[in-house]
């Protein structure tokens, strides 16, 4: 049984009395109606509005995971394999089976698929966009309970292998045990949260903690707290000096939009970027771009001006760890100033627009034969090359 299909059943969303609960009551009713006149064998194709990336083994776990519980066959076809980009509009799946037993099972089979091949979309860009960068996947504190987090898991995991097949480091685990597997790690990532880092007073001192109790671990310091990111981290370096030397000392950026990284200011960002990257000033920019390059909080400017403090202070070997809003946007703006981060720590994958996530299902043949609502006959296109 696949880990899909477990947590299928362990949440009882197999259970006929749960399903039919869960479901649009029309769905219900239309099961009802047809058992009364007759069943008959259907084909549902399932699609999307915009373009994405092929994530579909979460429906397609449940949806075996429902026909062993039930003891009935249904098929899916799918059209995309795991990871391929598809069009708007174009079925990513031909699911077959009883018009009974299907009817009540589409709300959650939609559930399952949109938010998933959103996400990995958003996923695949933003590892493209900074091919050379790792990501770690932090979207469980913005998910809406387990259900969310697993499905938001799953598709990073899904756009960092189509992206890794293309070069990019990607993905390379997330932030909690229950969703490594999908990275292919058994354990989350991540050290320090800035509770602790206030309960110890000041930012050496809890990474001393950090370190006395997980000795064996990489140290990942955030040094933002204070607001002395600079500071703080050249201090932990120094104190450190061996982890330092061997690349096992990370500072990690984290700093609040409401203000700059200790030392910048506007101009002094511009002349940062100036220094080191200027060709990514000097043409047009929105206002958003400019934030990302300049702006408040984990900017490129901040990072390079973080790079440069340790460079000029013997610490070459450390790294950057970034985090804060890493959406696709804000990556392809860092990428666009050559920001010299080593690792992104984000959830921003999660689907802004969540209507855009909405998939659909339409009924496209009734016992073999074609027929679709009027508007919807592309949808036959691959049927008829079945």
């Amino acid at each position: 049984m696949t880990h899909g299909e477990k947590a299928g059943r362990g949440a009882g969303a197999v259970e006929p009395d749960v399903i039919a609960a869960r479901t649009d009551a029309y769905f219900n009713r239309t099961r009802a109606i047809v058992e009364h006149f007759g069943d008959r064998k259907v084909t549902y194709a399932v699609f999307l509005r915009r373009p994405v990336v092929s994530a579909p083994r979460l429906m397609v776990d449940w949806l075996h995971a429902v026909a062993a519980e039930r003891g009935i066959a249904i098929e899916c076809d799918l059209m995309f394999p795991e990871g391929t980009w598809v069009g708007a509009g174009e079925p990513l799946a031909y699911v077959t089976g009883s018009f009974a037993q299907l009817a009540v099972l589409e709300t959650l089979v939609l559930q399952r698929l949109g938010p998933a091949c959103v996400a990995a979309h958003n996923a695949y860009q933003m590892a493209m966009a900074l091919p050379h960068v790792r990501f770690m996947a932090m979207e469980a504190r913005h998910c809406a309970g387990f259900g969310m987090q697993e499905q938001m898991a799953y598709a990073a995991s899904v756009g960092s292998h189509a992206a890794q097949k293309e070069g990019a480091l990607g993905f390379v685990g997330g932030a909690n045990d229950a969703t490594a597997h999908y990275f292919g790690t058994t354990k989350g990532l991540g050290t320090m949260p800035h509770a602790l880092v206030g309960y110890a007073g000041s930012t050496l001192r809890a990474a001393e903690m950090f370190h006395e109790v997980y000795p064996e671990m990489d140290l990942v310091v955030l040094v933002d707290y204070f607001g002395r990111e600079v500071t703080d981290a050249l201090e932990v370096c120094r104190h450190f000096p061996d982890l330092a030397a061997t690349g096992r000392l990370a500072v990690r950026l984290d700093t609040h939009g409401g203000r700059f990284l200790e030392g910048l200011d506007p101009q002094s960002s511009y002349d940062v970027l100036e220094r080191h990257t200027p060709g990514s000033i000097r043409r047009y920019r929105s206002d958003k771009e400019l934030r990302y390059l300049v702006g408040t909080g984990v900017s490129a400017a901040a990072i390079w001006r973080m790079r440069e403090a340790l460079d000029e202070a013997g610490f070459a070997h450390v790294r950057i760890i970034a985090s804060s809003g890493f959406s696709v946007e804000k990556c392809l703006s860092m990428a666009d100033a050559h920001a010299p981060v080593d690792v992104i720590g984000t959830g921003s994958f999660i689907p802004d627009r969540w209507s855009e996530t909405y998939a659909t299902a339409d009924i496209v043949a009734y016992d073999d034969v074609p027929r679709v609502k009027a508007g919807r006959e592309f949808l036959l296109r691959h049927m008829r090359n079945r």
